[in-house]
């Protein structure tokens, strides 16, 4: 059955229904905000995906990875000390020094030879074992403070090469930008147990090797002097003098040390007299 059918006369909705002015202008603005608003959802979605990218974790650097990566030579030594050496690419460009030079000749030369003439084989190969382990032999023993033995040296530092042996991976450290071997050098100086033969040794290798500003290692070595001169320099006399002699900087300092202790102790025993000496006045009569 067919719906009956209603007739509305414009007429009557004219009269009996309230004219109603739509803006519509405001319903293009209104439907233009729920857009933004969709587009400013669909941003955010989009933000947080960016952020849960950034959140992942890079792939972890395995060590068979530095094994996969291009073999390097290091030509170390000259004469009968010429050496050639091999590491691995992405061990060595941990260091700044190898990474701009590695960087400099990528894709010219293979394989790639770095020259390290002016180096010594027994401080490259420290720090080549310190590149592949952490660190280098003889390793610290945190128990007694001390070091692994090394059987090819003296219990007793009596000409030096221990501490040699540190202090020349410390420059390589300096000069090869690797900080954390630098401070690993640098604790194993200390373990030492030498003379004072030994010790003018070291310091003649300190004052040759590192700029007059070296905190770390140059300024321990003044101090030292400074501290035990009056009794280590009858030890060694030939030997410190020589060194004075050779380096007047190394006997400056020692010296400067040395009168600023006086001094400190002059004004402790007379702590209102600033005059150390009066010059004599001369007086005149007549």
């Amino acid at each position: 059955m067919a719906d009956p059918e209603v007739q509305i006369e414009e007429e009557e909705v004219a009269e009996d229904t309230p004219t109603v002015d739509v803006d519509m202008a405001g319903a293009e603005n209104d439907e233009g905000n729920e857009a933004d608003a969709g587009a400013g959802e669909e941003g955010g979605y989009g933000g947080e995906r960016e952020d849960i990218k950034d959140a992942i974790a890079p792939a972890r650097i395995t060590f068979i990875d530095y094994l996969k990566s291009p073999i390097v030579y290091l030509s170390v030594g000259l004469g009968d000390e010429h050496t050639l050496l091999t590491a691995h690419e992405a061990l060595l460009v941990q260091s700044p020094w190898f990474e701009e030079r590695i960087g400099q000749a990528s894709g010219d030369i293979s394989p790639l030879q770095i020259d390290l003439s002016d180096e010594r084989l027994d401080a490259v190969g420290c720090f080549l074992q310190y590149l592949y382990t952490g660190e280098y032999f003889p390793r610290k023993l945190e128990v007694s403070m001390g070091l692994e033995t090394d059987p090819s040296m003296p219990a007793i530092d009596d000409e030096g090469e221990q501490l040699l042996k540190h202090a020349r991976v410390y420059t390589l450290a300096d000069k090869l930008g690797v900080a954390e071997l630098k401070t690993l050098a640098h604790s194993k100086i200390h373990r030492i147990n030498s003379t004072a033969k030994g010790e003018i040794a070291y310091a003649r290798f300190v004052y040759a090797n590192t700029p007059r500003e070296d905190a770390t290692i140059r300024k321990p070595v003044a101090a030292f002097w400074a501290h035990r001169s009056h009794v280590l320099r009858h030890e060694a006399e030939a030997e410190f003098r020589k060194m004075c002699l050779e380096y007047p900087q190394f006997g400056f300092d020692v010296l400067s040390l040395v009168l600023d202790q006086k001094e400190k102790g002059s004004h402790k025993e007379h702590p209102g007299d600033r005059s150390a000496r009066k010059r004599q006045r001369m007086s005149t009569t007549g």
